[in-house]
């Protein structure tokens, strides 16, 4: 096994579909109010998959773009993580499908499930796995089609979420931008806030619990949008002072894409300005997984990712989990 290896993402890819679901379009839906919606979350749009369309398709677009950008075939890949909470299926793992539809046949796979934080988390798999040399190309997936389990008789929540899916290629090549840091975190006695209760061992799939419509998103907004301010805060200041680096070294913080006032709230607390993040949630909504590698794949194309800069991600999801890391870009 090599030693003293270095992880680093040598590839970015993302894929959005086309179909562009406004507020507007919500107002016909539900009862709520294009104000509304922007006033509360920042969102103005999100994309929507056609029917027929699931999680591993948009995977593998965005898996592609990001082999291509890396330079490399799908055979060279070592390992597939893909993080999502719309898998394809229970199992077997949406990233056997993906393995599959890119044509990577020398790569294992396997999904992860840390909900928004969930990129991160796949991130942090990728990197060990390279840094201890089990690996030598690791390609890590957030994709989501959250379409599929919102309730669109719900105003609260079916304002906020779309679909997109994002990817990265990580190996050890010090031209390219090295993973310096990751940090993991989690507080499983607040699991309750932020559920999906139905399909799982403790409500299986049964008429009731349709019904009931168990099977969808539900969460307790005002309980999770005061708790992600302050972890998300704590986790930049700490994954920051843990690593030796001041909040001004910061180039560019890249939040997880949830509601754009958790990250005014979060910038004002931390003291820095709204211009040194990335936000792109009036175009997307809440991606969930996918939020992360969208938006480092849509700042580097605007120009806001420069060499040698220092990027923060930072992502907060139901678990409650949450996660950072540090990247030299």
């Amino acid at each position: 096994m090599q030693q003293n290896r270095r992880a680093f993402i040598t590839g970015i890819g993302s894929y959005l579909p086309d179909k562009v679901l406004t507020n507007h379009d919500l107002e016909k839906i539900v009862d709520t109010s294009d104000d509304w919606i922007i006033q509360r979350t920042g969102i103005r749009e999100r994309r929507i998959v056609e029917n027929g369309v699931i999680t591993s398709d948009i995977a593998t677009q965005a898996s592609l773009k990001a082999i291509e950008d890396a330079g490399i075939s799908p055979k060279d890949i070592d390992m597939i993580i893909t993080s999502t909470i719309t898998p394809d299926h229970i199992f077997p793992s949406t990233s056997c499908y993906i393995q599959q539809k890119i044509g990577a046949p020398n790569a294992g796979a396997f999904d992860i499930l840390a909900a928004c934080a969930g990129f991160i988390y796949a991130l942090s798999i990728g990197q060990n796995f390279v840094n201890s040399g089990a690996m030598k190309t690791v390609l890590v997936v957030g994709a989501e089609c959250l379409s599929k389990i919102t309730d669109y008789t719900d105003r609260t929540t079916c304002v906020l979420f779309g679909d997109g899916a994002g990817a990265a290629v990580i190996q050890n090549n010090p031209a390219k931008h090295e993973i310096l840091c990751t940090n993991l975190a989690a507080d499983g006695s607040q699991s309750d806030i932020l559920i999906m209760p139905g399909g799982g061992a403790k409500h299986p799939s049964t008429l009731e619990s349709v019904q009931q419509r168990l099977h969808y998103i539900q969460f307790k907004g005002k309980e999770v949008f005061k708790i992600a301010i302050n972890n998300i805060t704590n986790l930049i200041i700490e994954t920051a002072e843990k690593n030796g680096f001041h909040l001004s070294d910061i180039d560019l913080i890249i939040p997880h894409q949830s509601n754009l006032r958790i990250i005014e709230a979060t910038m004002e607390k931390l003291g820095l300005p709204m211009e040194k993040t990335f936000v792109n949630i009036d175009k997307y909504g809440n991606t969930s997984s996918a939020s992360v590698p969208i938006a480092i794949d849509e700042a580097r194309k605007e120009g806001r990712l420069n060499k040698g800069d220092i990027i923060m991600l930072v992502a907060f999801g139901g678990g409650l989990t949450w996660g950072s890391s540090i990247i030299r870009w």
